[in-house]
């Protein structure tokens, strides 16, 4: 009886009495008993997951991007929200159209996309790259805009953008290989491949609707959103290096190249037509000094210099003066290194006639007319022999003489608007002869000690062995033509 009594002593605890302690003690064994949950939910372990749904809906995307890095199993209850159709409607907005054009890039909708790539980012950040991109497409599956023909007005929708700025704010960081299996990932799912197949390998023009959805998916998809010129090279040589160097510039063409203000089409006939402006070259002339200076292993100087060689034919050969526009713009080092591969290879008649052109670029836009003399004697050093020199620079000389020639015959021929247009033309390039040659002159003057003495005989200032590039005296060609 007494080992009774003294047993039911030792049953009773003495803190029965004590709240606080109870309290405790049953909180301690609920986490003793399950720990793991609740060192990855928190306090959001007591909470159902309707209700956690619902405190996600009171959270900006930012915030729930920062939450979704607490812990895996947070992550996952984020991704499950995200599948719903509730989470799926708040976050995939799809206002693309109700927007003004000229700031487009820094509107709401776009910073909501840049927001949510970040949330795709950090959520996703354990699965294998081709589990992520599923998954991912499956999501936005439902998001018409996204797809390659999925809007019907597609130059008056920020779709593709947004998508451009998901994908950019998704692979930030990723290594080249998780690259490449982006870009084939989308290649597959949009058959990009067979649709660029079909406009370079038919007559340009042929498929204008189709060059203008290539144009829209890789500028803004895929190209022109990224900080460091290395990534857009990278993704550049992806969309052009699978195919021969004649494709390469056609697709440089339509990605890059003029286009009509009205219908945004590729406009084939620009450089042939006339001169044209440096709005329509300057995407050209990026995207070719993007390739030259990046310095990727997939281009070298020769690949660059032969691409714009080709450009300079799509479709037909370019007129000389839009062709000397784009080396001016492609700047010094592919303008060189363009115009020597031409000097190697013999073709002196072409590198004259290139020469008078960047002189005639170089008059019209009032650039330093000295650069072209400069660029002019460093490509002469290229030649290897006097000789060589020597008849370098008399075909610069009749060049110029030739072009002058022909302009006037055409303002002779002419009539109206185009007869106006022809006569500029015969004007600014009579000034920009006579700008070269005083540049060529004084250049001389500087290099020559007797520079007074080369001044007063104009017979040492047309010799071409005295005078590079000078096949006239300074004086002549200035004044009218007529």
């Amino acid at each position: 009886m007494t080992s009774r009594v003294n047993t039911s002593f030792t049953l009773i605890p003495n803190q029965k009495y004590r709240r606080s302690s109870r309290r405790s003690s049953c909180f301690s064994n609920t986490f003793d008993s399950d720990s793991q949950p609740l060192s990855t939910l928190g306090n959001f372990k007591a909470l159902p997951l309707e209700i956690f749904q619902i405190i996600l809906k009171y959270l900006s995307v930012k915030d729930i991007s920062m939450l979704s890095m607490v812990s895996k199993t947070v992550s996952q209850h984020i991704i499950n929200y995200i599948s719903t159709s509730s989470g799926s409607k708040r976050l995939l907005l799809q206002d693309f159209h109700d927007l003004e054009l000229p700031d487009r890039e820094d509107t709401a909708i776009v910073e909501h996309y840049r927001s949510l790539g970040l949330l795709f980012k950090r959520c996703t950040l354990l699965l294998p790259t081709k589990e992520r991109l599923k998954y991912i497409h499956k999501i936005l599956a439902d998001v018409s805009c996204f797809k390659f023909n999925g809007c019907a007005a597609p130059l008056q929708c920020v779709g593709l953008l947004c998508y451009g700025i998901f994908l950019q704010t998704l692979t930030a960081g990723w290594d080249e290989l998780e690259c490449h299996r982006v870009y084939n990932f989308l290649c597959e799912l949009t058959h990009l491949s067979r649709k660029m197949q079909t406009v370079v390998c038919s007559k340009p023009g042929s498929a204008r609707k189709l060059e203008l959805r290539i144009r829209l998916f890789c500028r803004n998809v895929l190209l022109d959103h990224w900080t460091h010129r290395s990534d857009s090279a990278f993704w550049l040589t992806c969309i052009l290096k699978p195919w021969p160097m004649v494709n390469q510039a056609r697709l440089l063409y339509i990605i890059f190249g003029p286009i009509s203000p009205q219908d945004g089409q590729v406009v084939w006939q620009k450089m042939i037509e006339g001169p044209t402006d440096e709005s329509c070259l300057k995407g050209l002339a990026e995207a070719i000094k993007l390739l030259y200076d990046t310095g990727t292993k997939e281009w070298t100087a020769d690949d660059v210099i032969s691409l714009v060689d080709e450009l300079s034919v799509v479709p037909r050969e370019w007129l000389l003066e839009n062709n000397a526009r784009l080396l001016i713009l492609s700047g010094n080092n592919i303008c060189f290194t363009f115009m020597a591969s031409k000097a190697v290879n013999g073709r002196t008649i072409e590198l004259a006639k290139l020469i008078v052109f960047l002189a005639l670029v170089s008059e019209k836009e009032l650039y330093c007319m000295d650069w072209a003399v400069k660029m002019m004697q460093k490509v002469c050093k290229v030649f290897s022999t006097p000789v060589e020199r020597n008849n370098f620079l008399q075909s610069v000389a009749d060049a110029f003489a030739c072009a002058i020639m022909e302009m006037l015959q055409l303002v002779m021929s002419g009539d109206g608007d185009d007869d106006d247009r022809s006569f500029m033309n015969l004007f600014h390039l009579v000034q920009a002869q006579a700008s070269f040659h005083k540049e060529d002159y004084r250049e001389h003057s500087r290099n020559f000690p007797g520079g007074s003495e080369v001044k007063a005989s104009a017979s040492n200032v047309g010799d071409p062995s005295s005078s590079p590039g000078s096949g006239r005296s300074p004086g002549e060609g200035n004044g009218n033509p007529l």
